[in-house]
């Protein structure tokens, strides 16, 4: 009897599988309608941001280079990177978030996604911020497994 060799599959290199980001819609908590486009940046990508965003001074104290990280700029690159679009953010919503003066707007009419505009909520509104953060790092919001 001989023996047939069936040819071994070479193994799977998990490398092949990574996925650096991912694009999910989520509903923001509390506020009918508002959704947001958010993105998943895997510990890579996010390092790579962060690289992007430090520099090397020179400390005349100790004598010793040390790394800066510009705050501002990594929340600009940050919010360009996770905050890709939102919709139903009404005027009335935005209340709850910042202290604003929509008195000339129809507290039915949405604020327009732009990059500008979801900067300055992440930088003004802890309550934002807070949810946005936890919701990227949270690897079950764009697996589909919740």
């Amino acid at each position: 009897m001989t023996e047939v060799k069936t040819p071994k599959t070479p193994p799977v290199s998990l490398a092949s599988l990574l996925t650096p980001s991912k694009t999910v819609s989520i509903d923001f908590p509390g506020y009918k309608g508002f959704v947001l486009d958010i993105c998943y940046l895997g510990r890579d990508e996010l390092l790579k941001l962060r690289k992007k965003c430090v520099s090397t001074k020179f400390n005349k104290k100790t004598r010793q280079p040390e790394e800066v990280l510009d705050e501002d700029r990594f929340l600009t690159e940050y919010v360009k990177a996770v905050i890709k679009d939102w919709s139903g953010f009404k005027y009335s919503y935005l209340e709850e978030f910042l202290l604003v003066d929509v008195s000339s707007q129809d507290p039915n009419d949405e604020l327009p996604f732009t990059q500008e505009n979801a900067e300055l909520l992440m930088k003004n509104s802890n309550v934002f911020d807070t949810w946005v953060t936890e919701t990227v790092g949270d690897l079950e919001n764009f697996t589909g497994s919740k």
